[in-house]
């Protein structure tokens, strides 16, 4: 399929006005844009069973029941709800667009706008037609808000121009006062030195590009330094990327204070932010990065300066891109985004881990989805198009999930991820 520099790009912006209005334009005018309208009923109906076969973590029996009996744990219930997500949100106009370039063996890129309403839905998986994804016939990325991409003062940075800078990793932190097997514990366990991530960290240590220093590839996992100080000399240093896999705590959509969602490195509760400690540990919010130390100190100094933020970031944790859930969205993509990022992968909801798809689905005990989705999503912002690669990814995993059929190749955590770019 035709693939990018040629690639057709549609402009796919939502809004939420009792009913859902979709408009979309091609660049360069390549075809005719539209608009459409999905009803309110028929939009809240596909919403709220989307939401029944997500993770839920404020219910004890949530993450079993998602990984056991939810809409993600068989291919027959997922692809019905695929489906089910398409009809009702895939504007028809778009449809027929898209299926003849499709016919015509071109992949086009479509940059959607989500309102806050349909912010959670895997676009990448929706089934326009039985047994064809979304992402089968189109790369898909979502819109940074223009607000934040044109705010007076932001330090754009750009792959092609820092790639060669260290990839500052923050990985599974040590949070004070949680335990390893508590509510902010470990995310990844125990790491061994052989295992992919572990290898992909040693090749950065090798290629003198990891930050931290290390002696051996596990002596990144679980660290009690990596603090907020810790993480502004690493960015001021001069980083190409930073990958964060640990813990966000996502403020609740109906307090409309997107700003609050926290990042859990491994800072004490004398840390300096807007945050409320939790017992020995303050978190790293949205709110910091963005104000910095505005009304905090006698000497305030901006968040861009204290966290420049580097062209790619991976934010691997449960709905660390929920800031989309919000009609003004600054949360932690967007903070990243006013920062200087121009690409930011998040996840649309919670992730199970890989000792959750073990205990709860039954899943082998040397499977291990988590770890080869971070890998996947590293080994994508390391290339030029990493849009591209990210899509080509999940084509990978829809068909695994097609042709396996078993809980590791759900979609319930490869879905998860979305990729929000500046342009």
């Amino acid at each position: 399929m035709v693939s990018a520099p040629e690639q057709p790009t549609a402009i796919v912006r939502m809004a939420d006005a009792g009913d859902l209005y979709t408009s979309w334009r091609w660049t360069h005018d390549v075809l005719p844009g539209g608009v459409n309208a999905a009803s309110a009923a028929q939009v809240d109906g596909a919403v709220a069973a989307l939401g029944r076969s997500l993770p839920d973590l404020t219910d004890p029996q949530g993450l079993h029941r998602a990984l056991t009996t939810g809409g993600f744990s068989s291919y027959e219930s997922e692809h019905e709800l695929a489906q089910h997500l398409s009809r009702t949100l895939l504007p028809f106009g778009l449809a027929r667009q898209l299926h003849d370039l499709f016919t015509r063996g071109v992949r086009p890129h479509l940059r959607i706008q989500p309102s806050p309403r349909v912010a959670q839905v895997p676009w990448e998986l929706i089934a326009p037609d039985p047994g064809l994804r979304l992402v089968d016939i189109a790369d898909v990325s979502l819109l940074a808000p223009l607000g934040i991409v044109h705010a007076s003062g932001r330090e754009a940075r750009t792959w092609a121009h820092t790639r060669h800078l260290p990839v500052v990793a923050v990985l599974d932190p040590r949070v004070p006062g949680f335990r390893a097997d508590s509510a902010l514990g470990s995310v990844l366990g125990r790491m061994s030195a052989d295992s992919p991530l572990s290898q992909r960290v040693a090749a950065y240590a090798d290629e003198g590009r990891l930050f931290p220093a290390v002696g051996g590839p596990t002596d990144c996992f679980r660290r009690d330094d990596v603090d907020r100080e810790w993480l502004g000399t690493a960015l001021r240093a001069g980083a190409g990327r930073l990958v964060y896999v640990g813990h966000v705590t996502a403020a609740a959509p109906e307090s409309g204070e997107s700003e609050h969602a926290e990042l859990h490195l491994a800072c004490t509760a004398e840390s300096t932010g807007f945050a409320e400690p939790t017992r020995a540990h303050r978190p790293l919010s949205a709110k910091d990065l963005l104000l910095g130390t505005h009304t905090l100190t006698a000497e305030p100094v901006r968040g861009s300066q204290l966290w420049p933020i580097p062209s790619r970031v991976a934010l691997i944790a449960c709905e660390s891109g929920g800031d989309l859930r919000f009609s003004e969205a600054l949360g932690l993509v967007s903070s990243m985004i006013a920062g200087g990022a121009e690409l930011v992968t998040a996840g649309r909801w919670a992730l199970p881990t890989d000792l959750a798809f073990q205990r709860f689905a039954g899943a082998a005990a040397d499977a291990h989805p988590l770890q080869d989705a971070i890998c996947s999503i590293d080994a994508a912002h390391e290339l030029p198009d990493a849009v591209g690669a990210l899509c080509a990814w999940q084509r990978q995993r829809v068909a695994a999930w097609r042709d396996e059929r078993t809980i590791e190749q759900s979609p319930v955590l490869w879905a998860a991820f979305a990729t929000v770019a500046a342009h």
